[in-house]
């Protein structure tokens, strides 16, 4: 990967008339589908997320990247340290040179795992537990991985207890995200306690993911009813989670000496620095920029990362048909988790049709003038997931190719 260290001085993502068919001239020679990492766009991404960080240090999701070599150069930056991975498969994976890749000394495993095999190779590796962070939520989580190896044949396995930042609105019942039992600072010190006087383990972190703060944009487009209510539901919840949060961290921290307090995502970088009991922010979806942060009010992301489909067909003069396109993000079905078609603009799907696991048709102004061989420009709704349709990255520069960056699905790794 290029030199990241400093942001770009323009913007040309910014003038989308120039900066879209600036990227059909550079990869003119190659054909579709294929996927882009603008460089320029990825500089400035990161370095906007470390300024809205402010001064506290970012984990980067893996979830939301799943590229080796951009974690990598990322982490060089100043300002980022460690990753937050999605499985334990992948910790291992990242965790051990490879390659030409060194190893992430610094990883914590963002969910419980009860990936026997996976277990036993961390348990077993002296290098790879120094390394490796497991989250739990229950003594349950526990008695597995003594079941895989007993605490008498292993290293002691360093653990992050993970709190619930949900918010239970009176009016609108359980917002956020369903993730951990553990809600209250008692719960928390009372399962601390427990996973203490337990031999064959360590806790060295917290963690609490706010996912109706950061994962919740507060700008839809065309629904101002719903943003002013989202923005109601955003400042309530965040002012419950300060309190609940810092209580928890601080019972905790009275039977234990954490190494770290993780919190966040890139929607609520601001919020979460300025909470005292967090130390560290879990952030990665802002590098690529996915167009779901179109919806948000406080930040606007450069789209880094598009993805690029040819017209195959004409079945009408008015529509143009691509090949592929069913790349839906995860989340509730819905429209805003369609790709979206951004170049050439005007454009719309097939309401009784979508996004096709082979193909898209698309109407409008823009529709009609395509002809077979065109391509179309298309977002991805979440950052991450892109990466899972295609083996690699074109990374443009200076309106030319200047290299290619394997995704894990390139490497021949498949997580989750």
């Amino acid at each position: 990967m290029p030199d990241l260290s400093s942001s770009p001085l323009d913007r040309p993502w910014e003038t989308p008339q120039t900066y879209w068919p600036a990227l059909t001239a550079a990869t003119a020679q190659l054909d579709p589908p294929l996927a882009v990492i603008e460089l320029d766009a990825l500089r400035y991404n990161a370095h906007d997320m470390r300024k809205r960080a402010a001064g506290k240090p970012i984990r980067v999701a893996s979830k939301s990247v799943r590229v080796r070599g951009v974690l990598h150069d990322v982490l060089a930056l100043p300002g980022y340290a460690g990753v937050l991975a999605y499985t334990l498969p992948e910790a291992l994976w990242l965790a051990a040179p490879s390659g030409d890749q060194p190893a992430i000394e610094d990883v914590v495993v963002g969910y419980p795992s009860v990936d026997r095999a996976a277990i036993r190779t961390l348990a077993t590796s002296e290098e790879l537990v120094s390394r490796i962070t497991l989250m739990v939520d229950s003594m349950a989580q526990l008695d597995l991985i003594d079941s895989v190896i007993a605490p008498t044949k292993r290293a002691s396995i360093r653990l992050c207890l993970e709190l619930d930042a949900s918010w239970n609105s009176p009016a609108m019942g359980h917002l956020g995200v369903w993730r951990s039992p553990v809600h209250s600072p008692d719960s928390a010190r009372s399962l601390a306690a427990r996973i203490i006087a337990r031999a064959g383990f360590r806790l060295v972190g917290m963690m609490s993911y706010e996912a109706q703060i950061a994962g919740q944009g507060d700008r839809p487009a065309g629904r101002p009813a719903w943003g002013a209510t989202v923005r109601w539901m955003q400042r309530n919840s965040q002012a419950e989670l300060r309190g609940r949060r810092a209580a928890a961290v601080d019972a905790v921290r009275q039977l234990a000496d954490l190494e770290f307090v993780n919190g966040g995502g890139t929607g609520s970088l601001e919020f979460t620095s300025s909470d005292s009991s967090v130390t560290e922010i879990a952030a990665g979806s802002g590098l690529f920029g996915g167009h779901l942060f179109d919806n948000y009010r406080s930040f606007q992301p450069a789209p880094a990362t598009a993805f690029a489909l040819s017209v195959v067909r004409k079945p009408n003069r008015q529509t143009a048909t691509v090949l592929g396109g069913g790349w839906i993000a995860s989340g509730p079905p819905a429209e805003d988790r369609m790709p979206r078609a951004c170049w050439p603009t005007d454009m719309k799907m097939v309401p009784r049709e979508m996004a096709g696991e082979v193909q898209t048709p698309l109407v409008g102004h823009a529709a009609g003038r395509l002809r077979t061989g065109d391509r179309v420009w298309f977002r991805h709704t979440k950052s991450g997931e892109l990466s899972e349709h295609v083996n690699e990255f074109h990374l443009v520069e200076g309106g030319a190719i200047v290299g290619t960056e394997p995704t894990y699905r390139g490497e021949g790794r498949a997580f989750l």
